[in-house]
């Protein structure tokens, strides 16, 4: 399980550095001693991401908001550290010009 839990984390490393803004919000949001303010982050995510067709609401706020639960639920660390990885390389054949 610890193999999952270093995946994970390298997950939210490239995130932060990939993503400065966006990925300071989730590290100091991960930091310990923030569950009181990171699951009602999370499930707010979460429900924002399903209502993502709404004009200020986005589809992007529904991994976002899974990435943070996983913080506090590990077994759901293994399946969301390989689907970051799935999206990103999805997202890097994308924009790759064939």
């Amino acid at each position: 399980m610890a193999g999952h839990s270093r995946r994970f984390a390298r997950q939210l490393d490239l995130l932060e550095r990939r993503s400065p803004r966006l990925g300071g919000a989730v590290a100091a949001l991960a930091a310990p001693g923030r569950g009181w303010l990171r699951l009602p982050a999370a499930l707010a995510l979460i429900v924002g991401g399903l209502l993502g067709f709404l004009p200020i609401l986005g589809f992007w706020m529904l991994p976002l908001g899974v990435m943070l639960l996983a913080v506090d639920v590990p077994p759901l660390r293994p399946s969301v550290a390989a689907a970051a990885v799935r999206i990103r390389a999805l997202l890097r054949r994308w924009r790759t010009p064939s």
